[in-house]
């Protein structure tokens, strides 16, 4: 399929799949972090509108064991601050990688278009002006 390509586009066809492949494990990341953002945004959100006194539970593994309001919602915060960072830097990371793959696909256009992939080259290729036009006698 890509046999008749030139090493360096081959090389530069892999490195765009294989940024893909990144690009799209990242975006996974990031919706997996915004989701538990999220989830924890309103249980923190739900939390305000419980009273301090009621018993609560926090899920450690397969348990629940009680534990306190302010221990609750300082878990609660400490988390969205890690998630809200996590965000941030999958956002970064997405951009670096689509920026490096927009580059890619540059320079393998260039190296594409630079080389003429060989063949025919258009209205100039074979055929010229011995193809059955009319003659001029």
């Amino acid at each position: 399929m890509q046999g008749n390509l030139p090493p360096e586009a081959e090389e530069k066809i892999e490195e765009l799949q294989d940024l893909q492949e990144t690009a799209q494990q990242v975006a996974v990341q990031k919706q997996q972090a915004e989701t538990t953002l999220n989830e924890t945004e309103t249980a923190l959100e739900q939390l305000e509108e419980i009273d301090e006194e009621t018993a609560m539970y926090q899920e450690v593994g397969e348990l629940l064991v009680e534990t306190e309001y302010d221990e609750a919602e300082t878990d609660l915060e400490e988390k969205q601050d890690s998630l809200e960072i996590r965000v941030e830097t999958l956002e970064k990371q997405e951009s670096r990688v689509e920026e490096k793959f927009e580059e890619l696909q540059q320079e393998l256009q260039q190296l594409l278009s630079g080389t003429g992939a060989g063949g025919p080259q258009g209205p100039q290729g074979p055929g010229g002006p011995g193809m059955g036009g009319p003659g001029g006698d």
